[in-house]
């Protein structure tokens, strides 16, 4: 009988994690769109308002890994972490679907706290099962059918989104976000037997920081920093909600810099090293996570979305298409009705919102005024990167096993180079983009996106999976999920600053500047760890890693 390469909990996980991340990003997809509409029974909000409430979420939810996995080291064990997580999301998801303020804000925080204790320890349990010398070689390709799981969720949920929202409102589609969590508990559940050699506390050391003085000279500061963030006049970094995050993720950071000086000697090295990688990969999901802010604005407003009309009737059965009104010098959207304010000589003074898609629009294909013309959803733009994921996931593991088999396989931090020096040249493609498109005075065609999100997806496989593999390899046993939990909080710095880039987009009159400053940073990214690479290299190869 030929011996299996991976655990047999692999399937269990990949699937609890791939329905888990179809109710998150489902959830993400609707959020921003649910909280402005005024039409179709969402909340209403003012889309500055929306944006803090977006921001400041997607922030926190990847702030509480920290916590989770600390409760997790040494409390609550990896199972019950991950059952009480996913349980609190499938309730946070459907909580969205009830009318109320109250709900809202409550399931949010469900969400919020249930991510914290269930993203950290996932990919921490699995790790611990290939902490043997059976799998042990194979542990990134594990990670990386892993990750292919999180984007199979990722990539079918938005059609999901689209179809039950257009067609019987935000509730369903929110509750779908539940069902689909629970799935992922059940699934979970089911391959418990598989789990528990991987599920061993840590017993803490002498050096260790007690769970009350954690609470105490962590947690607590890290709330009154980001209090005072939100408080002091003006802002610096953008907004109130970005200076209070910022501020408050400032004791945290101390905190994991306090674990490095207080560690063993032994435990020093992979610390530095795991620390030297988490400060950097900042820098990646800066970059990365503006698939939904600046790569957004570019298929919105940038790029031709038209649908032929051989497709009308199909694509808008499913929902999954706009109509847009042609108006002479302005646009208007059937379902917002925005439009463009005129003065008494009919010139235009202010725009209501609007996405300005005839600005840039062939005049061939425009309308007669006040005929329509069908276009592709913008938010389906967000599943070509988990498309790609998908696809180019086994060939990165047949790629690196080739490699592997010659003796030539890239170290883990090698490989995590080579993905911020590939996230560099994915914003070469949308530089290339403008430069074709003459800085957006004509439409871009819909294979610059694509072409950048396979460039910038290949990074992404080089650096994501292989950061949790280096994780679970290089962190003492006892603080595994606690250093999880900081790959967890770079990601969630990350994401706030990809906000910060983001917001400078109109600052830069040609956007092949904004893209090359994200370019520029990427490679002092890159240069940085190229820079540390012999001696994470010495450290990798001396812990097994």
């Amino acid at each position: 009988m030929m011996k299996s390469k991976h655990p047999a909990a692999l399937p269990f996980l990949f699937f609890s994690e791939m329905w888990e991340r179809f109710g998150y990003y489902l959830m993400i997809g609707i959020f921003f769109l649910y909280m402005t509409d005024t039409k179709t029974g969402g909340l209403g909000f003012e889309r500055k308002e929306a944006s803090d409430v977006f921001g400041t979420f997607i922030a926190l939810v990847f702030l509480t890994p920290f916590v989770g996995g600390l409760l997790a080291d040494r409390v609550l064990g990896y199972r019950l972490s991950i059952t009480i997580g996913g349980i609190l999301m499938g309730l946070g998801y459907c909580g969205l679907a009830l009318e109320g303020m109250t709900s809202f804000y409550v399931s949010l925080a469900c969400i919020i706290v249930g991510n914290g204790f269930f993203k950290p320890n996932i990919s921490t349990l699995l790790g611990n099962l290939y902490n043997t010398p059976e799998f042990k070689e194979n542990k990134d390709a594990g990670y990386n059918i892993f990750y292919m799981g999180i984007n199979i969720g990722a990539f079918i949920c938005n059609f999901f989104a689209a179809y039950l929202r257009n067609n019987f409102g935000w509730g369903y589609a929110f509750i779908a976000a539940g069902v689909g969590m629970f799935l992922g508990v059940i699934i979970f559940w089911l391959g418990a037997r598989h789990y528990a050699s991987g599920d061993v506390r840590k017993p803490t050391q002498p050096e260790d920081m007690s769970l009350p003085k954690i609470f105490s000279v962590v947690l607590l500061p890290a709330f009154v920093a980001g209090y005072l963030g939100w408080i002091i006049p003006g802002n610096i970094f953008g907004s109130d909600s970005t200076d209070a995050f910022l501020f408050g993720a400032l004791p945290i950071t101390v905190f994991y810099v306090s674990v490095l000086i207080k560690a063993r000697a032994e435990d020093k090295r992979p610390i530095a090293a795991l620390l030297a990688i988490f400060g950097v990969v900042i820098v990646f999901w800066a970059i990365f996570k503006q698939n939904g802010t600046a790569l957004t604005i570019w298929a919105e407003s940038y790029t031709d979305r038209q649908v032929p009309e051989v497709f009308y009737k199909p694509t808008k059965a499913i929902g999954m298409t706009q109509e847009i009104v042609y108006v002479k010098d302005s646009v208007q959207v059937l379902d917002n009705q925005f439009r463009v304010a005129k003065d008494a000589a009919g010139n235009a003074v202010k725009e209501l919102n609007y996405p300005a898609y005839y600005k840039n629009q062939n005049p061939k294909s425009i309308p007669a005024e006040g005929q329509s013309i069908t276009v592709i959803s913008t938010e389906l733009f967000q599943s070509i990167n988990p498309f790609w994921v998908v696809v180019l996931t086994p060939v990165v593991v047949w790629f690196f096993a080739l490699l592997r088999k010659r003796n030539c396989e890239p170290s883990t931090p090698s490989k995590i180079f080579w993905g911020l020096f590939i996230t560099a040249l994915s914003t070469l493609v949308m530089i290339s983009a403008t430069i074709v498109c003459h800085n957006g005075l004509e439409k871009s065609s819909a294979w610059w996106l694509i072409g950048c999100y396979a460039v910038v997806t290949f990074g992404e496989l080089c650096l994501s999976p292989m950061g949790l593999s280096l994780v679970s390899k290089l962190s003492p046993p006892r603080l595994t999920a606690l250093m999880m939990g900081g790959w967890f909080l770079s990601t969630s710095i990350g994401n706030k600053l990809s906000g910060v880039l983001a917001s400078m987009w109109d600052l830069y009159e040609h956007k092949a500047w904004f893209f090359s400053v994200n370019c520029i940073v990427a490679l002092i990214a890159a240069l940085s760890i190229l820079a540390m690479l012999k001696w994470l290299k010495a450290i990798a190869k001396e812990y097994g890693a």
